[in-house]
Protein backbone atom coordinates (compact mmCIF):
# COMPACT_ATOMS: atom_id res chain seq x y z
CA UNK A 1 0.00 0.00 0.00
CA UNK A 2 3.16 2.33 0.90
CA UNK A 3 4.63 1.67 -2.11
CA UNK A 4 1.93 1.79 -4.52
CA UNK A 5 1.24 5.54 -2.83
CA UNK A 6 4.70 6.42 -3.13
CA UNK A 7 4.74 5.84 -7.31
CA UNK A 8 1.90 7.36 -7.74
CA UNK A 9 3.58 10.98 -6.42
CA UNK A 10 6.23 9.95 -8.29
CA UNK A 11 4.57 9.83 -11.67
CA UNK A 12 1.90 12.91 -10.72
CA UNK A 13 5.69 14.68 -10.28
CA UNK A 14 7.49 13.82 -13.03
CA UNK A 15 3.88 14.79 -15.23
CA UNK A 16 4.15 18.07 -13.99
CA UNK A 17 7.67 18.84 -14.33
CA UNK A 18 7.53 17.78 -17.86
CA UNK A 19 4.65 19.87 -19.15
CA UNK A 20 5.81 22.81 -17.26
CA UNK A 21 9.14 22.67 -19.06
CA UNK A 22 7.34 22.03 -22.27
CA UNK A 23 5.26 25.27 -21.58
CA UNK A 24 7.83 27.29 -20.13
CA UNK A 25 9.88 26.39 -23.50
CA UNK A 26 6.76 27.64 -25.92
CA UNK A 27 8.25 30.52 -28.29
CA UNK A 28 6.65 34.05 -28.43
CA UNK A 29 5.71 35.83 -31.56
CA UNK A 30 7.24 38.84 -32.02
CA UNK A 31 4.76 41.72 -33.88
CA UNK A 32 6.53 44.82 -34.92
CA UNK A 33 4.90 48.12 -36.65
CA UNK A 34 7.34 50.07 -39.44
CA UNK A 35 5.18 53.31 -38.33
CA UNK A 36 2.74 53.43 -35.29
CA UNK A 37 1.20 56.37 -36.48
CA UNK A 38 -1.15 55.80 -40.15
CA UNK A 39 -1.44 58.43 -42.39
CA UNK A 40 -4.16 60.25 -43.75
CA UNK A 41 -5.68 57.71 -46.51
CA UNK A 42 -2.49 55.21 -46.24
CA UNK A 43 -1.48 52.62 -44.44
CA UNK A 44 1.48 50.60 -42.28
CA UNK A 45 3.19 47.24 -42.85
CA UNK A 46 3.24 45.34 -39.84
CA UNK A 47 5.43 42.40 -39.63
CA UNK A 48 5.36 38.77 -37.47
CA UNK A 49 8.27 36.43 -36.77
CA UNK A 50 8.94 34.07 -34.37
CA UNK A 51 12.73 33.03 -33.39
CA UNK A 52 14.80 29.66 -33.54
CA UNK A 53 12.16 27.80 -36.49
CA UNK A 54 10.72 27.93 -39.66
CA UNK A 55 7.09 26.60 -41.21
CA UNK A 56 4.89 29.27 -39.25
CA UNK A 57 1.61 30.59 -39.85
CA UNK A 58 0.11 33.81 -38.69
CA UNK A 59 -3.32 34.29 -36.84
CA UNK A 60 -3.47 38.58 -37.12
CA UNK A 61 -5.76 40.13 -34.04
CA UNK A 62 -7.30 43.37 -33.39
CA UNK A 63 -9.11 45.08 -31.21
CA UNK A 64 -10.60 49.04 -30.78
CA UNK A 65 -8.86 49.25 -26.77
CA UNK A 66 -7.35 47.70 -24.39
CA UNK A 67 -10.52 46.74 -22.56
CA UNK A 68 -12.37 45.63 -25.93
CA UNK A 69 -12.37 42.05 -27.28
CA UNK A 70 -9.93 41.23 -29.62
CA UNK A 71 -10.94 39.84 -32.84
CA UNK A 72 -9.79 37.95 -35.53
CA UNK A 73 -8.61 39.55 -39.19
CA UNK A 74 -6.82 37.18 -40.60
CA UNK A 75 -6.04 33.44 -39.57
CA UNK A 76 -3.60 30.49 -40.92
CA UNK A 77 -1.54 33.30 -43.28
CA UNK A 78 2.02 31.88 -44.54
CA UNK A 79 2.78 35.90 -45.16
CA UNK A 80 4.01 37.16 -41.99
CA UNK A 81 3.92 41.19 -43.56
CA UNK A 82 0.45 42.78 -43.53
CA UNK A 83 -0.53 46.19 -44.30
CA UNK A 84 -3.53 48.03 -42.54
CA UNK A 85 -5.29 51.22 -42.47
CA UNK A 86 -6.91 51.18 -39.72
CA UNK A 87 -5.78 52.29 -35.84
CA UNK A 88 -6.19 50.07 -33.04
CA UNK A 89 -4.04 47.34 -30.95
CA UNK A 90 -2.84 44.35 -32.96
CA UNK A 91 -1.01 41.68 -32.21
CA UNK A 92 -0.14 38.52 -34.07
CA UNK A 93 0.57 34.25 -32.96
CA UNK A 94 2.36 31.61 -34.97
CA UNK A 95 0.89 28.03 -35.05
CA UNK A 96 2.20 24.77 -36.98
CA UNK A 97 1.91 20.73 -36.84
CA UNK A 98 -1.55 19.33 -37.29
CA UNK A 99 -2.89 19.18 -34.76
CA UNK A 100 -2.02 22.99 -34.67
CA UNK A 101 0.63 23.77 -32.15
CA UNK A 102 0.27 27.57 -31.61
CA UNK A 103 3.24 29.97 -30.28
CA UNK A 104 2.42 32.47 -27.53
CA UNK A 105 0.59 35.62 -28.64
CA UNK A 106 3.06 38.79 -29.13
CA UNK A 107 2.54 42.03 -27.06
CA UNK A 108 0.14 44.46 -28.79
CA UNK A 109 1.07 47.62 -30.91
CA UNK A 110 -0.35 50.20 -31.30
CA UNK A 111 -1.67 51.98 -34.12
CA UNK A 112 -3.04 55.34 -34.22
CA UNK A 113 -4.72 56.67 -37.83
CA UNK A 114 -4.82 61.04 -38.45
CA UNK A 115 -7.59 62.23 -39.32
CA UNK A 116 -9.71 60.90 -42.19
CA UNK A 117 -10.40 61.83 -45.23
CA UNK A 118 -13.39 63.00 -46.34
CA UNK A 119 -15.42 61.66 -49.48
CA UNK A 120 -17.14 64.31 -51.33
CA UNK A 121 -20.68 63.72 -53.33
CA UNK A 122 -21.65 65.79 -56.67
CA UNK A 123 -24.75 65.27 -58.27
CA UNK A 124 -25.03 66.94 -62.33
CA UNK A 125 -28.64 67.53 -61.55
CA UNK A 126 -30.66 67.25 -58.36
CA UNK A 127 -34.26 66.27 -60.83
CA UNK A 128 -34.51 63.18 -62.59
CA UNK A 129 -36.19 63.55 -65.98
CA UNK A 130 -39.13 61.54 -66.76
CA UNK A 131 -37.73 58.66 -67.85
CA UNK A 132 -34.49 59.26 -67.49
CA UNK A 133 -31.61 59.22 -64.92
CA UNK A 134 -28.75 61.83 -63.28
CA UNK A 135 -25.46 61.16 -62.18
CA UNK A 136 -23.57 60.83 -59.39
CA UNK A 137 -19.50 60.91 -58.69
CA UNK A 138 -18.13 60.25 -55.49
CA UNK A 139 -14.02 61.25 -54.98
CA UNK A 140 -11.66 61.78 -52.09
CA UNK A 141 -9.20 64.52 -51.80
CA UNK A 142 -6.88 64.17 -54.45
CA UNK A 143 -3.45 64.55 -52.83
CA UNK A 144 -4.44 61.31 -50.60
CA UNK A 145 -2.98 58.00 -52.61
CA UNK A 146 -4.91 56.48 -55.09
CA UNK A 147 -6.88 52.83 -55.04
CA UNK A 148 -10.09 54.09 -53.06
CA UNK A 149 -13.27 51.93 -53.68
CA UNK A 150 -16.68 53.61 -53.53
CA UNK A 151 -19.70 52.94 -51.51
CA UNK A 152 -22.83 54.13 -52.10
CA UNK A 153 -25.90 54.76 -49.77
CA UNK A 154 -29.47 56.30 -49.91
CA UNK A 155 -31.88 57.77 -47.17
CA UNK A 156 -30.11 58.41 -44.15
CA UNK A 157 -31.04 55.58 -41.69
CA UNK A 158 -29.41 52.64 -44.78
CA UNK A 159 -25.86 51.35 -44.14
CA UNK A 160 -26.83 48.78 -46.80
CA UNK A 161 -24.99 49.88 -49.83
CA UNK A 162 -26.53 50.29 -53.34
CA UNK A 163 -26.16 47.23 -55.68
CA UNK A 164 -26.59 46.66 -59.47
CA UNK A 165 -30.42 46.34 -58.73
CA UNK A 166 -30.44 49.81 -57.45
CA UNK A 167 -28.42 51.64 -59.73
CA UNK A 168 -26.12 51.56 -62.81
CA UNK A 169 -22.32 51.44 -61.97
CA UNK A 170 -20.44 52.81 -64.52
CA UNK A 171 -16.51 53.53 -63.95
CA UNK A 172 -14.87 54.10 -60.60
CA UNK A 173 -16.88 56.64 -59.08
CA UNK A 174 -19.55 57.05 -61.13
CA UNK A 175 -23.19 55.70 -60.53
CA UNK A 176 -26.41 56.48 -62.40
CA UNK A 177 -29.77 56.43 -60.45
CA UNK A 178 -33.19 56.91 -61.08
CA UNK A 179 -34.87 56.67 -58.09
CA UNK A 180 -35.58 59.64 -55.40
CA UNK A 181 -33.96 59.78 -52.01
CA UNK A 182 -31.12 60.85 -49.87
CA UNK A 183 -27.76 59.97 -51.34
CA UNK A 184 -24.23 59.81 -50.33
CA UNK A 185 -20.93 57.65 -50.61
CA UNK A 186 -17.31 57.00 -48.63
CA UNK A 187 -14.66 55.82 -49.82
CA UNK A 188 -12.17 52.48 -48.60
CA UNK A 189 -9.35 50.68 -49.22
CA UNK A 190 -7.22 47.89 -48.04
CA UNK A 191 -7.78 44.69 -46.02
CA UNK A 192 -9.53 45.14 -43.69
CA UNK A 193 -11.21 47.65 -45.22
CA UNK A 194 -10.27 51.71 -44.33
CA UNK A 195 -12.79 53.97 -44.33
CA UNK A 196 -13.40 57.78 -45.27
CA UNK A 197 -15.66 60.31 -43.88
CA UNK A 198 -19.26 59.89 -45.22
CA UNK A 199 -19.49 62.67 -47.88
CA UNK A 200 -22.26 65.24 -47.57
CA UNK A 201 -25.84 64.11 -48.27
CA UNK A 202 -27.29 65.11 -51.79
CA UNK A 203 -31.30 64.89 -52.34
CA UNK A 204 -32.76 63.60 -55.37
CA UNK A 205 -35.99 64.30 -56.47
CA UNK A 206 -38.19 62.61 -59.55
CA UNK A 207 -40.07 65.03 -62.62
CA UNK A 208 -44.09 64.16 -62.00
CA UNK A 209 -46.19 64.84 -64.65
CA UNK A 210 -50.06 65.60 -65.00
CA UNK A 211 -50.37 62.27 -67.17
CA UNK A 212 -47.58 60.28 -64.37
CA UNK A 213 -49.83 61.38 -61.75
CA UNK A 214 -52.81 60.13 -62.76
CA UNK A 215 -53.00 58.29 -65.95
CA UNK A 216 -55.97 56.42 -64.48
CA UNK A 217 -57.96 59.33 -65.52
CA UNK A 218 -57.03 59.88 -69.23
CA UNK A 219 -59.98 57.75 -70.79
CA UNK A 220 -62.51 59.62 -68.42
CA UNK A 221 -60.77 62.79 -69.74
CA UNK A 222 -60.15 61.53 -73.69
CA UNK A 223 -64.39 60.58 -73.44
CA UNK A 224 -65.26 63.97 -71.99
CA UNK A 225 -63.20 65.65 -74.74
CA UNK A 226 -64.69 63.54 -77.66
CA UNK A 227 -68.13 64.61 -75.98
CA UNK A 228 -67.63 68.18 -75.99
CA UNK A 229 -66.24 68.72 -79.67
CA UNK A 230 -69.45 66.72 -80.68
CA UNK A 231 -71.42 69.21 -78.92
CA UNK A 232 -69.76 72.24 -80.26
CA UNK A 233 -69.95 71.09 -83.60
CA UNK A 234 -73.73 70.52 -83.44
CA UNK A 235 -74.50 74.36 -81.75
CA UNK A 236 -72.04 75.26 -84.39
CA UNK A 237 -74.47 74.25 -87.19
CA UNK A 238 -77.49 75.05 -85.39
CA UNK A 239 -76.64 79.00 -85.08
CA UNK A 240 -75.07 78.69 -88.95
CA UNK A 241 -78.85 77.15 -90.22
CA UNK A 242 -80.79 79.79 -87.97
CA UNK A 243 -78.33 82.65 -89.20
CA UNK A 244 -78.92 81.54 -93.05
CA UNK A 245 -82.87 81.27 -92.33
CA UNK A 246 -82.90 84.88 -90.27
CA UNK A 247 -81.22 86.01 -93.56
CA UNK A 248 -83.73 85.17 -95.52
CA UNK A 249 -86.54 85.92 -94.34
CA UNK A 250 -84.75 89.78 -94.59
CA UNK A 251 -84.40 89.50 -98.05
CA UNK A 252 -87.19 90.38 -100.69
CA UNK A 253 -88.88 87.54 -102.19
CA UNK A 254 -88.05 86.96 -106.04
CA UNK A 255 -91.64 87.39 -107.84
CA UNK A 256 -92.20 87.78 -111.61
CA UNK A 257 -93.28 90.64 -113.41
CA UNK A 258 -94.49 89.74 -117.16
CA UNK A 259 -94.72 92.80 -119.37
CA UNK A 260 -97.27 91.76 -122.13
CA UNK A 261 -98.02 93.94 -125.02
CA UNK A 262 -100.70 93.38 -126.89
CA UNK A 263 -100.95 93.96 -130.55
CA UNK A 264 -103.96 95.46 -132.45
CA UNK A 265 -106.33 93.55 -134.22
CA UNK A 266 -107.31 95.03 -137.72
CA UNK A 267 -111.20 93.75 -138.61
CA UNK A 268 -111.73 93.41 -142.39
CA UNK A 269 -115.39 94.02 -143.02
CA UNK A 270 -115.77 91.02 -145.74
CA UNK A 271 -113.83 88.44 -143.91
CA UNK A 272 -114.31 89.37 -140.53
CA UNK A 273 -110.62 87.87 -139.06
CA UNK A 274 -108.33 89.05 -137.54
CA UNK A 275 -104.84 90.27 -138.73
CA UNK A 276 -103.04 88.88 -135.89
CA UNK A 277 -102.95 86.44 -133.61
CA UNK A 278 -102.20 87.82 -129.62
CA UNK A 279 -98.12 87.90 -129.45
CA UNK A 280 -96.48 87.67 -125.49
CA UNK A 281 -93.77 90.02 -126.42
CA UNK A 282 -91.66 90.74 -123.48
CA UNK A 283 -91.14 88.62 -120.24
CA UNK A 284 -89.50 89.98 -117.66
CA UNK A 285 -88.99 89.24 -113.81
CA UNK A 286 -87.33 91.03 -111.10
CA UNK A 287 -87.64 91.57 -107.02
CA UNK A 288 -90.85 93.17 -106.00
CA UNK A 289 -91.00 94.88 -102.35
CA UNK A 290 -94.24 92.87 -101.46
CA UNK A 291 -95.61 89.47 -101.77
CA UNK A 292 -97.46 90.19 -104.67
CA UNK A 293 -97.09 89.14 -108.63
CA UNK A 294 -98.06 91.34 -111.09
CA UNK A 295 -98.53 91.62 -115.03
CA UNK A 296 -97.95 94.82 -116.53
CA UNK A 297 -100.12 94.65 -120.05
CA UNK A 298 -99.49 97.64 -122.24
CA UNK A 299 -101.72 97.73 -125.45
CA UNK A 300 -99.91 99.93 -128.44
CA UNK A 301 -101.40 103.08 -130.49
CA UNK A 302 -104.00 102.40 -133.34
CA UNK A 303 -101.99 103.66 -136.39
CA UNK A 304 -105.08 104.79 -138.28
CA UNK A 305 -108.38 105.72 -136.46
CA UNK A 306 -110.99 106.32 -138.74
CA UNK A 307 -112.98 108.73 -136.26
CA UNK A 308 -110.26 110.24 -134.50
CA UNK A 309 -107.31 110.68 -136.84
CA UNK A 310 -103.34 111.19 -135.76
CA UNK A 311 -105.23 111.22 -131.40
CA UNK A 312 -104.41 107.82 -128.85
CA UNK A 313 -107.18 107.07 -126.74
CA UNK A 314 -106.24 107.82 -122.81
CA UNK A 315 -107.34 104.49 -122.35
CA UNK A 316 -105.46 103.13 -124.52
CA UNK A 317 -102.43 104.11 -123.21
CA UNK A 318 -103.07 103.41 -119.82
CA UNK A 319 -100.83 100.18 -118.75
CA UNK A 320 -102.97 97.70 -117.17
CA UNK A 321 -102.21 95.89 -114.14
CA UNK A 322 -103.41 92.65 -112.99
CA UNK A 323 -102.98 91.29 -109.87
CA UNK A 324 -101.40 87.89 -110.09
CA UNK A 325 -101.25 85.63 -106.47
CA UNK A 326 -99.07 82.90 -108.00
CA UNK A 327 -95.38 82.61 -106.78
CA UNK A 328 -94.04 80.74 -109.76
CA UNK A 329 -92.41 82.40 -112.81
CA UNK A 330 -93.20 82.20 -116.21
CA UNK A 331 -90.92 79.96 -118.66
CA UNK A 332 -92.06 81.59 -121.88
Amino acid sequence: MGHSLLCMTGLLWLSTLYYGNAEASKPRATLTAHSSVIPAGGSVTLSCSVEGSAGWKFDWFRRDSVSSKAQLMRGNEANRVISVSQGGLYHCRGGRGDPVYYTEDSSDVTVTETHKPKAKLRADNTAVPVGGSVTLTCSVNPSSSSGWKYYWYRDEKSSEALTTQDAVFHSNGQISVSQEGLYRCRGGRGNPVYYTEDSQEVQINTTVTVSGADSSSSPVWLMVGLVCGVSLIIILLLLLYRCRQSKCADEPRDVTYSVITLQNFEKKRKHHKPEQSAVYSEVKTGAAEDSLMYAEVKQPKKEKAKKNKGKSSPAADAAVYSEVTSGSSLSQ
